[in-house]
């Protein structure tokens, strides 16, 4: 049998966003847009199984103005361990550069992976049959999207920057992107977990905006570097 991805299209929004450039390590800079692991992780809130299917971002498209604002944060300088932390002793005050008022369509194929080319700790608790397909997650998906329902709030970047989302179904009469044409440079695209779980390595593309949209390629693509 033959599969073929389907795609989904999600709109998010949220008053502040931070999508931290690793590159910089005391204070927290903001990219000009979405990362394409922001936004798979947003898909992967509403629906997610692991060994069974994967999230593949394949554009992102800005509706709002990219604007920025400063804010001073709290920030504990330590890690929690076995002893414990007081946190009046170890609090950092830094500045953190974010976006303001962002606003982002984004698309993504849900990739079904056939039970023959799972791993073996995949079968650990659960044997699925081999005429699995995926119409079964397809079905879950948008009864899931339809109704509203995440297994966890989604956040654009950081956890304490919830994001409002709506599913869309009807791609007809949707509100243009941004009229605007930017070259963003060299962005994080993901981490890559499927080559070593335990340490996982940077991956990262060239995002060019043509209109409002940046068209994300696949993961496997020669555009993306390690």
């Amino acid at each position: 049998m033959e599969y073929t991805d389907k795609e989904y299209c999600l709109e998010i929004w949220g008053g502040w966003a931070c999508f931290t450039r690793p590159e910089l390590k005391v204070e927290r800079v903001s990219y000009d847009i979405i990362t394409p692991s922001a936004a798979r992780a947003v898909f992967e809130a509403i629906l997610f199984k692991c060994y069974a299917m994967r999230w593949q971002v394949t554009k992102i498209e800005v509706l709002n103005p990219i604007k920025w604002t400063t804010i001073r944060r709290n920030e504990v300088g330590a890690v929690a361990g076995k002893s414990p932390i007081f946190i009046e002793d170890k609090r950092q005050q830094k500045n953190s550069l974010l976006l303001q008022n962002v606003r982002y369509r984004i698309h993504a194929k849900l990739v079904f992976i056939p039970v023959k080319d799972r791993p073996k700790e995949a079968f650990v608790k659960h044997q699925p049959s081999n005429d699995e397909n995926p119409m079964k997650y397809y079905q879950m998906f948008e009864r899931r999207a339809l109704q509203g329902q995440c297994f966890t709030q989604p956040y654009l970047g950081c956890r304490e920057f919830a994001a409002n989302w709506k599913y869309i179904d009807n791609m007809d009469n949707l509100e243009p992107s941004l009229p605007e044409d930017r070259d963003f440079g060299i962005m994080l695209y993901d981490m890559d977990f499927e080559r070593n779980t335990q340490k996982p390595d940077a991956m990262f593309y060239h995002a060019r905006m043509k209109q409002g949209v940046i068209v994300v390629p696949d993961r496997e693509s020669e555009e993306v570097l390690r």
